[in-house]
């Protein structure tokens, strides 16, 4: 390993985000990126994480692990609270007294959705649901670390892995008619974007633009809409034939409860790192252009 290299240490790299990193990892030749996924690093494993952290001496660690069945973390709790609690403290703890940077990932979930206007970070969690309280757990581990930094995001969806975007392309397609919820309101990600906010923060650290100051941040596209419109421009964006009816969510029952409202306050984010979040629209549209292009529609 090159001295003058700077190691990132990517856990659940073959997730969504994983994958945008892996697909951003050329653009940033100074720097070499380990792309991990279980079983070879299980978080849950004290002396897997130390293996790979002695093994490497990563300058930063981006924490994409997580256990994200939202409702059948109500039914394995124990689950959900070894990987997205218990795993990060892990991390914590082997990270020990090194000057290791981690940034960890966490969810809007934490929140109830009673509140009108766009959560901030210093607003009070609240979750509704055992992967929410997973998450929050997750995310007071990470802070008793001085070099921790931890992002909240919401509706993450990637041209790649399981989720909604991709959900309703293939439920449109096979059913070409839909309902969905639309009594619920947040902001849409587009992992790309998320993977690219980081590497901005990470590069400007690291050539000194900018302190590290860690803490919690929110990261999401701008705007908001329901899940109802959501689904709409996706089908729109993606040439489907299909027709979408706007329910409300107790006709849908699920395991986990989730918040009504869990818009993001981004501020803290721009006036720390300058980051520039796309609208979701704008996100989303190409996102869906990469897929036709990808024949992936």
């Amino acid at each position: 390993m090159q001295k003058n290299m700077s190691v990132i240490l990517v856990t659940g790299a073959n997730g969504q985000l994983g994958r945008e990193l892996k697909r951003l990892s050329g653009n940033f030749p100074g720097y070499r990126f380990i792309l991990t996924d279980y079983p070879e690093l299980d978080i849950t494993r004290p002396e897997s994480i130390r293996k790979h952290l002695d093994l490497y001496r990563p300058g930063w660690i981006i924490n994409c692990a997580a256990y994200n069945f939202v409702d059948r973390a109500e039914s394995e709790a124990e689950k959900a609270f070894n990987v997205n609690s218990l795993g990060v403290r892990n991390i914590t703890e082997a990270m020990g007294d090194s000057l290791c940077r981690l940034i960890h990932f966490s969810t809007d979930y934490v929140f109830d959705g009673k509140k009108s206007a766009p959560y901030t970070e210093s607003d009070k969690p609240a979750p509704l649901s055992r992967y929410g309280e997973s998450k929050l757990e997750g995310e007071k581990y990470a802070m008793k670390h001085p070099w921790s930094m931890v992002i909240r995001t919401s509706w993450l969806y990637s041209d790649t892995g399981s989720n909604f975007v991709k959900t309703i392309i293939r439920k449109a397609k096979e059913e070409g008619s839909l309902k969905v919820v639309t009594d619920q309101i947040g902001s849409p990600t587009w992992a790309a974007d998320l993977a690219s906010a980081l590497m901005t923060i990470i590069s400007s650290v690291d050539r000194q633009d900018k302190a590290f100051n860690g803490g919690i941040y929110h990261y999401s596209n701008k705007g908001s809409c329901s899940w109802f419109e959501f689904a709409g421009s996706i089908v729109r964006l993606a040439g489907i034939e299909c027709s979408i009816a706007p329910v409300e969510s107790t006709l849908y029952p699920s395991a986990a409860v989730r918040p009504s409202f869990s818009v993001l306050d981004t501020k803290k984010i721009t006036d720390n790192y300058g980051i520039i979040m796309p609208s979701w629209e704008e996100s989303l549209a190409k996102c869906i252009r990469l897929m036709k292009r990808n024949k992936l529609i």
